[in-house]
């Protein structure tokens, strides 16, 4: 007999995800259903816009990759008009793009993805003398992990709990069955996560030096960027350098050393090893280090064959809408793209409730429509893309900077390159796309530097948009979450169609017309869930692809039309 699991929201994430699940007698999901259950939107409000405008409106995507959006938004405008930003621009954008996955990946893994793999209760019941030298077995120089340090973050965390609450550490489901860490193996990632309070910051101000601001930075412009001062400055580029070398250590000596610890603690950890139920992988290549050469590279990586790359069409992206909540029967590429709102709600069912028995449950309509997230496909068949993605491609492409910080992860634990094809590989992924800003960003900077120097001080092209022309572009990169691209039509001088097709569109989107599911549901098909009232393993696996629903839903209605009406009850928000 099946049952039904709901898991709504999920939280630590961005945006609104609702999951269910439905397993066997076994506690074995057989069958899973990805929905975002709130919608917002961008695409609509830059109509009729001068295109000058889409990058600083469409980064209001999301308040996190802020800079992804604007950036896609810039790009996409700058390729339609035919625009080649001056090598200063081309540069100082990489560098901004390297503040952001430094920041973005270090963030998710300890204080959205961490707790999914550290126990803090158990670490209260970790020796720190023990644990300091532990610490050594994953760092030669390990961080904030002396002893008295250690004692410093228990005491810290043991007075939240003496005074009945533990914070941001509340809630959650200590004690599960599947972790792994030893307490003092707890302790020492606990210390890295309070740690990395301190470091988002240095981090985020990175961004801040050319950007004017983060989040929501302010400095690109059509044809270039706009802070020519910043980038002429040697004590302004001497404090970029400065704060690229404190977040690098602690990629170093806390992140991927802990990563190093999670491989080994977890590798016959089943709820982990699976998690990729989509065999194809996408990359786009992005970050240009100044020589005709990317950190990231261009391609599609088919049936987890890492042997082959084949070369992308981007004539074979579209997106369907057969189970989301919008209108149309066929798929479109984005240059078409529409987004015209069905909503057609939710059925009554039953699900497994707290204390494990059936509740009448309004369920998500699964042979209907159930998500506003669209469908993106590639020549027809869903595709996974992020961390895992950049770095299988990455080694398909022969990147030899790729290529020799995945050896060495791989190395350094022992595991088979089969072992990247899951939950566990898609969390390592995401530290080694870390390490790759952090290990080679040097580059960039030595790049910008040298050009200076060279005389070239130009930031910006000039342009001209004729009025009387049409004019088609996109942006198609590599973001934090994965593929991101934009894709625009101007016409008489302003955006006359937008579509955004963003990394969680492709992985946490429904299934489609031939019942092929996105990486989101395919990820659970097979995990046993070890107690049903706590499905800790259902977040440890999403959050692994680290989820920003405000991103993949960026629709609005502009006709005044009532779509339908939303009320929350103040009386059952806990706080």
């Amino acid at each position: 007999m099946t049952k039904r699991i709901v898991v709504d929201p999920i939280t630590r994430i961005e945006g609104h995800l609702r999951v269910e699940v439905v397993v066997d007698d076994n506690n074995i999901i057989q069958d899973a259903f990805s929905s975002s259950t709130l919608w917002r939107g961008l695409e609509r409000v830059v109509q009729n816009r001068d295109p000058r405008d889409a990058g600083f409106l469409m980064q209001r995507i999301c308040g996190v990759c802020t800079f992804s959006h604007y950036k896609a938004g810039v790009t996409a405008v700058e390729n339609a008009l035919g625009i080649v930003p001056p090598k200063n621009a081309e540069l100082v954008r990489s560098l901004m793009n390297i503040s952001l996955v430094l920041h973005d990946h270090t963030v998710h893994f300890y204080t959205l993805h961490g707790l999914d793999w550290c126990d803090i209760l158990s670490a209260l019941k970790a020796s720190p003398a023990k644990a300091a030298k532990i610490a050594f077995n994953y760092s030669s120089l390990p961080l904030n992990t002396g002893e008295d340090e250690l004692k410093a973050v228990q005491t810290k965390v043991a007075d939240f709990a003496k005074k009945g609450s533990l914070g941001p550490f509340d809630n959650a489901y200590w004690g599960h069955k599947t972790y792994r860490f030893s307490p003092e193996q707890n302790l020492i990632v606990l210390s890295h996560y309070l740690k990395l309070l301190e470091v988002q910051r240095v981090a985020a101000q990175m961004m801040a030096i050319f950007g004017s601001k983060q989040p929501h930075p302010q400095t690109l412009t059509v044809g270039g960027v706009t802070s020519v001062m910043d980038i002429l400055d040697p004590s302004r580029l001497g404090e970029w350098l400065t704060k690229y070398q404190y977040v690098q250590d602690f990629v170093d000596r806390a992140y991927y050393a802990d990563i190093l610890m999670a491989a080994e603690v977890y590798k016959n950890e089943p709820s982990v090893l699976k998690g990729s139920g989509v065999k194809n992988f996408l990359c786009y290549q992005e970050i240009p280090v100044g020589n005709g050469e990317y950190l990231y590279s261009s391609g599609i990586v088919k049936d987890y064959d890492i042997s082959k790359l084949h070369e992308i069409d981007e004539s074979l992206i579209a997106e369907e809408v057969t189970h989301s909540w919008y209108k149309g029967d066929k798929p479109l590429h984005p240059y078409q793209g529409q987004t015209e709102p069905n909503y057609t709600g939710f059925k009554d069912g039953k699900s497994i409730g707290p204390d494990l028995k059936e509740v009448d449950t309004k369920l998500l309509d699964t042979d209907g429509k159930y998500s506003w997230i669209k469908s993106p496909r590639y020549d027809g068949e869903p595709v996974e893309v992020g961390p895992l993605a950049a770095i299988v491609v990455g080694l398909a492409a022969k990147n030899k900077r790729i290529t020799a910080i995945a050896q060495q992860f791989l190395k350094d634990t022992n595991l088979p390159i089969n072992a990247l094809f899951s939950t566990l590989g898609r969390t390592a992924a995401r530290a080694l796309e870390c390490k790759l800003s952090a290990d080679y960003g040097i580059e960039v900077f030595n790049s910008l530097i040298e050009n200076i120097k060279s005389g070239d001080k130009k930031t910006c092209s000039p342009y001209v948009i004729d009025k009387n022309k049409t004019y088609e572009g996109r942006y198609i990169g590599n973001v934090p979450r994965g593929t991101l691209s934009h894709w625009v039509r101007i016409e008489k001088g302003v955006i006359a169609n937008y579509q955004a097709v963003v990394p969680s569109t492709w992985n946490a989107g429904p299934r489609d017309s031939k019942g092929q599911k996105g990486p989101y549901e395919a990820s659970l098909i097979g995990v046993k869930i070890e107690n049903l009232s706590q499905p800790l393993e259902i977040i440890r696996t999403i959050h692994s692809f680290d989820p920003c629903i405000a991103c993949s839903v960026h629709m609005i209605n502009t006709s005044g039309n009532k779509i339908g009406e939303y009320r929350i009850n103040p009386a059952t928000l806990r706080i």
